[in-house]
């Protein structure tokens, strides 16, 4: 940008190290417990179903809330720009602490729906909120520990969402996996709310309502359609039509309202950095590629490696340790060395020879085999996560950190409905095709089968199943190591290093500051 970004801001002192190490820890707290939200149900579900009934309606649970913070991610991102991030970040704890108190109360199926989208709306600004104060209070030198943390918590809810949702559900009760968001969320909203000194923001310009709607609609449009095309829809259905026509059509409109736009949702302007648009295509792709792998990972591991549900969990500590231990460490150097082109590229390498390396995984392969595959996909996943976020943030200014933010958690989030959906489709025709005359001996779904079902299966019918299982599986990593290509191509786009945008804890121009709160 040829202009100055930091012109008409007035510096404010930085927090004392143990107070930014505070309110950074209770932010990352905060997006561990939304992280957590979108996994813990899936071993209560059972019992869920038991107690409520609502079979039919079973996969909104997650959906809702999945749909709701994804279509308020941006908008949550905005608002902290606007208003200030500190009232704007503990307003999604409240909502978010909400939704989990009346989801536990909810005794209909139907009531839980509800109350799981009032929990994903607070959700959508929980990650946001966290990621733009570490832009906002932390230098880009100091930051990569910081985001190593904020990446972590991927990790920490792969692993463990599931166990602790078994766990919650056998010794305390189902409703036990909202509660318990209580304590933990309380915690991290007093600390931020006592600890946190930011200047207060009081924008006088109108809300974009109709780009944020516009904005919304794309967003759930697009996750609808690839949850529900090909499951409970044909892709030729009025309804995956209807919405495709919905996002397209949003799609177009939503550039002519956003530049009329006083303070639009989604400023235009921070797409003028090449930097800022790359790191955005590369974090849907390896979003893509990420969660068809975990996804489709855990089903390998079950079937034709006979683990548990539980312990499926824990063989995923491999990619996640590695996912983990490159944004601790990786990070670090990022911040310090510079060159994101260099770590970009490397990411993209590791991530392509890892997802090639999964793909050849078949009846024969080893956990040990497995584990160091997964090591290499991880790390590669882990320098493309910090990547891309400290791109997208240092290419914008401070006022557009928020955007920034939640853009590239949004592009991964959209890239990982559609790699689930593609990969799936792939999974699921050659695990029926493998299966042949077999089928009928099956029973149920033959894509769902436990480690404990496929044990009671005659032997010849359990291996021909293992077989083709292991076969779904090679195909849809095989597919998707083509999107992993492509994001290492789009990661050659992206510059050694942007000019950082502001210098941190800058504020907002002098006449939209108010008294330090």
């Amino acid at each position: 940008m040829s202009h100055d970004p930091t012109a008409g801001r007035a510096a404010v002192v930085a927090p004392p190290n143990r107070r930014l190490f505070a309110v950074m820890t209770a932010a990352v707290v905060a997006m561990l417990l939304a992280a957590l939200d979108s996994l813990i149900l899936g071993t209560a579900m059972p019992t869920i179903v038991g107690e409520l009934g609502g079979l039919e309606h079973l996969s909104w649970v997650a959906s809702a809330y999945m749909l709701a913070t994804a279509a308020t991610t941006p908008i949550w991102g905005k608002l902290g720009d606007m208003y200030g991030r500190k009232g704007v970040f503990l307003t999604s704890i409240a909502l978010f602490l909400a939704g989990s108190v009346v989801a536990g109360l909810a005794q209909s199926m139907g009531q839980l729906i509800g109350c799981r989208v009032l929990q994903g709306l607070g959700s959508g600004g929980l990650m946001v909120g966290a990621l733009s104060l570490i832009g906002e209070l932390v230098t880009p030198r100091e930051r990569g520990k910081f985001q190593a943390m904020s990446s972590a918590v991927m990790g920490v809810a792969m692993v463990g969402g599931p166990l602790a949702g078994g766990f919650l559900t056998d010794h305390l009760g189902w409703r036990y996996c909202f509660y318990v968001n209580v304590p933990f969320g309380l915690a991290a909203f007093v600390t931020i709310a006592v600890a946190l000194k930011l200047p207060k923001r009081r924008s006088q310009a109108p809300i974009d309502y109709l780009g944020a709607a516009l904005l919304a609609a794309v967003i759930t449009s697009l996750v609808l359609v690839t949850t529900w095309g090909g499951r409970q829809y044909d892709w030729s259905s009025p309804v995956i039509i209807g919405l495709i026509a919905i996002a397209v059509a949003g799609a177009f409109t939503l550039p002519a309202v956003e530049r009329r736009a006083v303070a639009p949702v989604l400023p235009l302007t921070v797409f003028r950095s090449a930097n800022f648009s790359w790191a955005n295509v590369v974090s849907f792709l390896f979003g893509f590629v990420m969660v068809a792998a975990m996804t489709f990972l855990p089903i390998y591991q079950q079937t034709v490696q006979g683990a548990s549900a539980s312990s499926a969990g824990l063989l995923m500590l491999p990619l996640l340790l590695g996912m983990v231990g490159t944004n601790a460490f990786g990070g670090q150097l990022m911040s310090k060395q510079g060159n994101f082109k260099l770590y970009a590229i490397a990411g993209g390498v590791l991530l392509l020879a890892g997802i090639l390396l999964l793909s050849l995984m078949d009846t024969k392969t080893g956990r040990l085999e497995t584990g160091t595959y997964m090591v290499v996909f991880g790390v590669g996943l882990g320098l493309l996560m910090q990547v891309t976020l400290s791109v997208a943030m240092e290419s914008v200014e401070m006022k557009d950190l928020g955007v920034a933010s939640s853009m590239v958690t949004l592009t991964r989030t959209i890239g990982g409905a559609f790699g689930v959906s593609l990969a799936g489709i792939i999974f699921n025709e050659r695990v029926t095709a493998g299966m042949g005359a077999e089928r009928g001996a099956m029973g149920g779904d033959i894509n769902r089968l436990s480690a404990e079902s496929l044990l009671k299966l005659p032997e010849p019918v359990r291996e021909v199943y293992e077989k083709a299982v292991a076969d779904g599986t090679h195909w849809a990593f095989l597919t998707v190591s083509v999107v992993a290509a492509a994001a290492l191509a789009a990661s050659w786009f992206i510059k050694a290093r942007p000019k950082p945008a502001a210098p941190p804890l800058a504020t907002a121009p002098t006449d939209q500051v108010g008294a330090a709160g």
